[in-house]
């Protein structure tokens, strides 16, 4: 388990991340997300004690990160693919790895096929890598030592849409192992895909936190629905009391899913459709930050 408490950041006047709190629980893939700038890295960074918070703690497993013998036996981290030693190769990068944390030299074999990585890129130098390449090299090491904590921040950049599905496949499978994932992306859809548990951050502060289910209800404003007999359906509706409108092929129902799906059923109509209306965790997460979002709407006589 990651715990993180009141964790904050000041350089001078400024304040990067401003009394942040969150946990995450073994089993469950927890998201986190926020604007560029919202204070995500610095935060990550914080946790693997890479920079001293002014205020604040975080534990994985009870103790600090600084404080767990050999940490990378027990957390796996990656924060910036490209930190990586140029001038060795990928296999070099492994086997120093694998013995800093002492683990065989055999593990190195089994991280390079779990990534992908064949025997011709493992001997290129990590300076001839694709960015891809040196994600999956990352990924790779952050596994070596067979930790039961994941922090990832990024891990998909540069990925291919096979690269991508790996990923979320490889997180799932940590996750439902037991595992512990926090994982800080920009791809949103990516994001609902794999994680369990969100926590949104803007200008250094939680914006928003909770299970995937909750935050994704607040982007649904009542429920697309399609019917073999529009008509019928339409009717039902009016008779019913409750406000709809036409929407693509169906009807935009200011209703929740249950209480739509409850009245075809009793009056014997066969829906085509029922889905919530709402884009999901994009919507979420626009909504949520909109305030410390860099990149406003386009007014409408420019995106016209």
């Amino acid at each position: 388990m990651i715990t993180v408490t009141g964790l904050t950041k000041r350089y001078g006047g400024f304040t990067a991340v401003d009394d942040v709190t969150f946990t995450c629980t073994p089993g469950r893939v927890t998201g986190f997300l926020g604007p560029n700038g919202a204070g995500k890295t610095t935060t990550m960074r914080m946790m693997v004690g890479l920079t001293a918070p002014t205020h604040g703690e975080v534990t994985v497993g009870g103790h600090g990160f600084t404080d767990i013998p050999n940490p990378a036996r027990h957390v796996g981290v990656l924060l910036d693919a490209s930190a990586q030693h140029a001038g060795r190769t990928g296999r070099e990068v492994l086997v120093l790895g694998a013995r800093t944390m002492g683990v065989p030299d055999t593990r190195v074999d089994d991280m390079l096929h779990l990534v992908g990585l064949t025997d011709a890129e493992s001997a290129r130098r990590v300076r001839d890598y694709s960015l891809g390449m040196r994600q999956r090299l990352g990924i790779a090491n952050a596994l070596l030592g067979d930790p039961s904590v994941l922090i990832l921040d990024e891990p998909a950049n540069g990925l291919d849409p096979a690269g991508i599905r790996w990923i979320r496949d490889l997180l799932r499978g940590f996750a439902a192992r037991g595992g512990t994932v926090l994982l800080s992306s920009h791809l949103l859809h990516e994001v609902e895909q794999v994680a369990d548990d969100m926590v949104l951050i803007g200008h250094g502060r939680i914006v928003a936190a909770g299970d995937k289910a909750t935050l994704l209800a607040r982007a649904h404003d009542g429920v697309l629905v399609e019917a073999a007999d529009p008509d019928a359906l339409a009717g039902a509706l009016r008779e019913e009391g409750l406000a709809h409108r036409p929407a693509g092929a169906g009807l935009h129902v200011d209703a929740p899913a249950l209480a739509v799906g409850t009245l075809a059923a009793r009056r014997g109509l066969v829906l085509t459709g029922l889905r919530p209306d709402g884009d999901g965790l994009e919507d979420v997460f626009f909504q949520l930050t909109a305030g410390t979002q860099r990149d406003a709407a386009l007014p409408e006589r420019i995106a016209a």
